[in-house]
């Protein structure tokens, strides 16, 4: 018996130490450098045209911009919303050169499970295999798929404001300068690109509606205010921490508007994004704006808040509320809903449900007129902000916030 248990011990240490070894031959985790909240297409009524393009034997070649850069990256693909199995044929990742043309000497295969192209059922998402690649920070990326068979882009992005590029018929998934048929500005399948980085210490998701996506930004010029933040995240002497982008345009907190609504996606959009350690909430304008029709209240978008709020913290999340921006002066925006809009900016100011607050109202509003936004900062809408604006926006976030721990309950 003695010498059983002597055998035993030693298998117990040489098994810690296997585990340890193990461990410390770990490679680094994956960190978000891009994301992109898919929604769903429309479905035709019956007997009406189906105006969501259908592609076969086309290639799709997407530019996405990087926050943070890494020595491999891999590519998340989505058939969420599909009625089909998404069969990619092939599929390259390379640097953007411009337009729809790469750098050649960068480009690389994608593989899927060691194979070259991969089936994807409907509401199901892959991840490509790992791409041994020198990605830059601040950078476009072009990624590449083949569609040879039937492909209803019903899962999408749709305020990509970004040029995206589609071939005439045929594989050109290697080709350098693809021969372009049409141009979109929605991204298609896409649901994040993820990279290793030693010094990488995190990911900030940024979920939110149109004013967190960008609209009324200018097309193809990344100055939404999280690719502000990212910059200056990426320039600074700060924690290295890539961002996440999870805004949809016309999205809610509370109910179905463009895409699930924030407490539906969460999940999806934030919790699940690879790194992820803060997130940064600006949501509800729109409940608010659709309260004639929803009859939401301010506590019932409070009480929403509130719950993602602390769904983030339970996931050990550091969780920062921003103020909701100004909506006036509009008719469809009326002194009852401003009453809401104010009750929200209150709570989120003072209700300590957050880490920590971003005072986007305060920032952006017109000091003479605080329910409207300041004339330099205005889109024209009267409800978005224009390129100063969000500008303005990522300037003013306290890079600080970033280095706080989670007070999770």
């Amino acid at each position: 018996m003695p010498t059983l248990r002597r055998i035993s011990a030693a298998l117990v240490v040489a098994n810690i130490s296997w585990t340890h070894a193990a461990l410390a031959q770990q490679s680094p985790a994956w960190f978000t450098t891009w994301t992109s909240s898919n929604q769903q297409a429309a479905r035709p009524l019956p007997d009406s045209v189906d105006r969501v393009p259908t592609y076969v034997n086309r290639t799709l070649r997407q530019i996405v911009r990087t926050s943070i850069g890494g020595t491999q990256v891999r590519v998340r693909f989505s058939n969420e919303y599909g009625d089909r199995p998404l069969v990619i044929g092939a599929a390259r990742l390379a640097l953007r050169d411009s337009g729809a043309s790469i750098v050649a000497s960068t480009d690389r295969e994608m593989l899927f499970g060691g194979r070259p192209s991969v089936t994807i059922r409907p509401g199901a998402t892959i991840v490509s295999d790992p791409v041994s690649f020198t990605v830059p920070a601040l950078r476009d990326l072009a990624i590449t798929i083949f569609l040879p068979d039937s492909s209803r882009v019903a899962t999408r992005h749709a305020l990509g404001l970004q040029s995206n590029y589609v071939s005439r018929p045929g594989n050109f998934a290697s080709t350098p300068a693809l021969p372009t048929d049409t141009t979109v500005s929605m991204w298609f399948f896409l649901s994040g690109v993820d990279v290793k980085n030693t010094a990488a210490t995190g990911v900030i998701a940024t979920i939110g509606n149109s004013i967190t996506d960008g609209a009324r930004s200018t097309p193809n010029t990344n100055r939404r205010w999280p690719d502000i933040l990212a910059e200056r995240l990426v320039k600074s002497k700060q924690p290295l921490k890539g961002v996440a982008n999870a805004g949809i345009s016309g999205n809610r907190v509370l109910t179905f508007g463009a895409g699930p609504s924030a407490l539906a996606r969460l999940d999806r959009d934030v919790l699940m994004q690879p790194g992820v350690t803060h997130v940064i909430i600006l949501e509800g304008i729109n409940d608010i704006g659709n309260s004639q029709v929803t009859h939401i209240t301010a506590d019932e978008l409070i009480f929403g808040l509130r719950q993602l709020a602390d769904r983030a913290r339970e996931r050990g999340l550091v969780v920062i509320g921003a103020t909701l921006t100004p909506a006036g002066p509009r008719p469809a925006f009326t002194p009852a809903h401003e009453a809401i809009r104010a009750a929200v900016n209150n709570w989120i100011r003072t209700g300590g449900a957050f880490d920590a607050v971003i005072d986007f109202d305060a920032i952006t509003r017109d000091p003479a007129n605080p329910t409207q936004f300041l004339p330099a900062y205005d889109s024209g809408d009267h409800l978005h902000p224009g390129d100063a604006g969000y500008k303005a926006m990522g300037d003013a976030i306290d890079l600080a916030l970033f280095g706080k721990r989670s007070r999770r309950p």
